[in-house]
């Protein structure tokens, strides 16, 4: 298993991942972008954030990201998770190991918060928030309409790092040191 950062190349690989949970409610993106806006994504999300890949063998078979929990100013310290594994890679610690090194970037970062928003039912999910330390703080009842079914969303919660009266301003991801970047992702891979 290696992890690294996404590059906009990977778009069709991740997309691969991507289309066998678009018929499901757990993305409510009703219809699978195009490769282009998919790679569009990747490099919008990598101006801010990481955007992690994991592969095995050569082959992608997962991706986790970070975005704005909110776009007003004092929310920066917040984050919004998002994770997507193949089927042969569930149950076997990558999504942990996405999820962590994730999360790890994101506090070197000076990111205060993680949030998880899971559409319920989703036991896996749901599992891997509590395994790794979120708390659920509260469920939006019949939040999504998708393929003739309302959805329930829960929101988990993590803190990341403290909480000082004077925080520094959130980093881009690009600001990091590569070593401390590669330190993260050679410690999960």
């Amino acid at each position: 298993m290696k992890l690294r950062f996404a590059v906009p190349e990977d778009a069709q690989a991740l997309l691969d991942i991507y289309a066998r949970y678009i018929h499901t409610p757990i993305t409510f993106e009703y219809d699978l972008p195009s490769r282009e806006k998919f790679a569009r994504r990747i490099s919008s999300t990598l101006e801010r954030y990481p955007y992690l890949v994991v592969e095995e063998a050569g082959k992608a078979v997962g991706y986790a990201y970070a975005h704005p929990e909110r776009e007003r100013a004092a929310y920066q310290w917040n984050t919004e998770l998002s994770i997507y594994l193949a089927p042969e890679a569930a149950g076997r610690g990558v999504g942990r190991a996405l999820y962590s090194a994730l999360m790890e970037l994101l506090r070197l970062q000076g990111v205060k918060t993680a949030y998880g928003v899971v559409t319920s039912p989703n036991p896996a999910s749901e599992g891997l928030h509590r395994a790794l330390g979120f708390r659920l703080l509260g469920v939006h009842r019949n939040a999504g309409f998708k393929d003739g079914v309302w959805y329930d969303v829960l929101w988990f919660e993590k803190s990341l790092a403290g909480y000082e009266a004077d925080p520094a301003p959130v980093i881009s991801v690009g600001q990091l040191s590569p070593q401390e970047v590669e330190r993260v992702l050679d410690a999960l891979s």
